[in-house]
Parts: structure tokens; C-alpha cells; sequence
């Protein structure tokens, strides 16, 4: 649910959608947070267009979110 704990930084994460096998394509994207100061904990594939991305708390304070940093790569236009 929405209270688990988020311990690490998603790393190269690649979302796939459900029941797809094989390669990556563009348009599969790639969610990185491995960086100093990167929080984003885990990523959930909902649609093509749409994905729920779950930040980590902050450190100092773990009931604040206050800011988001990851990157996102493999686009493809438009999406």
C-alpha cells in the first residue's frame, strides 16, 4: 500500500508493461534516482502515458516529501 517503506532509489529502471516480453522499445521508459540527492523509490507502469512514481522521504525529516529529483530517458515523441 501507500505506507510501505521506500528504502532505496530506483536504478535504471526500465517499466515494462504489463505482459510485454522481450527487448526494451522506445517508449519503455527508463527512471533513474541512483545519483546524490536523487528520491524517487519506486515506479508503477499504468499506462502508456501514465505511471505512479512513489518519492522517498526525506532524509533529515522522513515525514516530509518536499522535492523530487530522477531522471527519466527513452522517450519517444509525443509521449
Amino acid at each position: 500500500g501507500s505506507d510501505d517503506i521506500i528504502a532505496g532509489n530506483v536504478s535504471k529502471y526500465t517499466v515494462l508493461p504489463p505482459g510485454y516480453c522481450g527487448q526494451p522499445k522506445k517508449g519503455h521508459l527508463v527512471f533513474d534516482a541512483c545519483f546524490e540527492s536523487g528520491n524517487l523509490g519506486r515506479v508503477d507502469h499504468i499506462t502508456e502515458f501514465e505511471y505512479d512514481l512513489f518519492i522517498r522521504p526525506d532524509t533529515c525529516n522522513p515525514r516530509f516529501r518536499v522535492w523530487f529529483n530522477f531522471t527519466v530517458e527513452n522517450v519517444k515523441e509525443s509521449q
